[in-house]
C-alpha cells in the first residue's frame, strides 16, 4: 500500500512539473489604471518559466474597471488573457468575496500558480483563497529559481530561505514588489492587446461573503511620490521628538522630490500616520536612495529597507545599528544636519 501511495505521489509530481505553466495574477487597480505593485506581480509570474500562460484577474464595477481592463490588456507582453469580474461585490476589495472569486476562477481555469503582490491587498486575500483551495501559500517571495523553487526572507530579513513547493496545484505566492522591479514600458498597440473575458458569476454564492463590510476609506492627498514605489525615501525616527519637528523630514523630502517614511516608534508616538511606516510590520521599500535621520536601526525596521540601493544614515549615536547597513554614515545631530542640507539644496522647481 505504501508503494502504491508513493507511485501516486510521484506521478502527481511528474504531471505537475511536465504540464505547461499557467499563472493567474491577482491585480489591483485604481482610477482606471493598474497599481505599480501589480506590474511586479506580472514580472514575477513571467519569470516562473517558459511557455507560461499568464492571465490577469481584475474585479470591481463601473467605468473604472473597464478602463483598467483596457490598460491591463496591453500593459505587458506576458499577459495572454484578462479576466473581468464585474460586480458591485468587488468594489472595495474585501477578502471574503475576493477569495470566493479566486476559488471560482481556479476551479474553471486550473492554474498551476496564483500570484499576488505582498501588499495589503494580496496579504488580505491570498491566504483566505488558499484555505478555500486547501493549499499552503508561500509569502513574501523575493526570488524565483524554478517554477516551484523560491527564495523568501526569514528572521526579519536576516536570513534567506530557499523553499521548494511540493503541494498540490495551485502553487500560491505573494511576491515583494521591491524584489521584482519593473522597467518603464509603453503600452502595446491595441492590435497586440490580450483578449478580455468576463467571468461567469452566475454560480457565485453569497454564503460567507458578508462576514466583513466596507465602512469608509481615508487617504491623504499629497504631491509626493508613493512610498512603496519612490526612487528616494527620507525617513525619520523617534529622535525627531514630536510631529512639528517631523516637518523637517517633509521639507527635505519636498526639496528632493522624495517620499516620506517613518519608523514604528515615530508612528506609535503619533508623529505621522501609520501608512508611512517602513519595516517588518509596515511597508517594504527598496529605493535607489534611502536617507534615515534619527533612526537607530532596529531589526524590524531594517527588514523593510535593507534592499535599498544606497543607504545614508544620520544619528548622534556612533554605535547605532543603522550604521552597520549604511553605505554612508554621519554621526551628528539631525537638527543641525537637516537645516544645513535645506540651505544648500536648490529649491524644487
Amino acid at each position: 500500500m505504501a508503494t502504491r501511495a508513493m507511485l501516486r505521489a510521484f506521478s502527481r509530481r511528474t504531471f505537475c512539473s511536465s504540464r505547461h505553466l499557467s499563472t493567474l495574477v491577482l491585480a489591483e487597480h485604481e482610477g482606471g489604471s493598474l497599481k505599480p505593485q501589480s506590474f511586479s506581480a506580472i514580472k514575477a509570474a513571467s519569470s516562473l518559466g517558459e511557455n507560461n500562460h499568464v492571465s490577469m484577474l481584475l474585479a470591481g464595477s463601473g467605468s473604472s474597471l473597464q478602463q483598467a481592463a483596457a490598460h491591463a490588456a496591453s500593459c505587458h507582453p506576458s499577459i495572454s488573457q484578462v479576466l473581468l469580474a464585474d460586480s458591485d461585490r468587488f468594489i472595495h476589495s474585501l477578502a471574503e468575496p475576493w477569495a470566493k472569486l479566486v476559488h471560482l476562477v481556479q476551479q474553471k481555469g486550473r492554474y498551476s500558480h496564483i500570484v499576488a503582490a505582498s501588499s495589503s491587498f494580496g496579504k488580505n486575500i491570498l491566504p483566505r483563497a488558499a484555505a478555500l483551495l486547501d493549499v499552503s501559500p508561500i509569502t513574501d517571495v523575493t526570488g524565483i529559481s524554478e517554477s516551484r523553487l523560491f527564495v523568501r526572507p526569514i528572521y526579519a530579513g536576516n536570513a534567506l530561505c530557499t523553499v521548494r513547493y511540493t503541494g498540490s496545484v495551485p502553487c500560491m505566492l505573494t511576491v515583494r514588489p521591491a524584489s521584482f522591479p519593473v522597467e518603464s514600458m509603453s503600452a502595446d498597440s491595441k492590435s497586440n492587446a490580450a483578449p478580455v473575458e468576463h467571468v461567469d458569476l452566475s454560480s457565485f454564492g453569497e454564503d460567507g461573503v458578508g462576514k466583513s463590510r466596507y465602512i469608509s476609506q481615508s487617504s491623504q492627498v499629497s504631491e509626493r511620490p508613493d512610498l512603496g514605489n519612490a526612487r528616494v525615501v527620507i525617513t525619520g525616527g523617534r529622535a525627531l521628538k514630536n510631529a512639528d519637528n517631523f516637518k523637517l523630514i517633509e521639507k527635505l523630502a519636498e526639496r528632493l522630490g522624495a517620499a516620506v517614511g517613518a519608523t514604528r516608534a515615530a508612528v506609535d508616538a503619533g508623529f505621522v500616520p501609520n501608512d508611512l511606516q517602513v519595516g517588518q510590520t509596515g511597508k517594504i521599500v527598496a529605493p535607489e536612495l534611502y536617507m534615515a535621520f534619527g533612526v537607530s536601526g532596529a531589526i524590524q525596521h531594517l527588514a523593510g529597507m535593507r534592499d535599498s540601493k544606497v543607504i545614508v544614515a544620520v544619528n548622534k549615536d556612533s554605535d547605532a545599528p543603522i550604521f552597520q547597513v549604511a553605505d554612508y554614515g554621519l554621526v551628528g545631530d539631525l537638527f543641525d544636519v537637516i537645516p544645513e542640507l535645506l540651505e544648500k539644496l536648490p529649491e524644487k522647481k
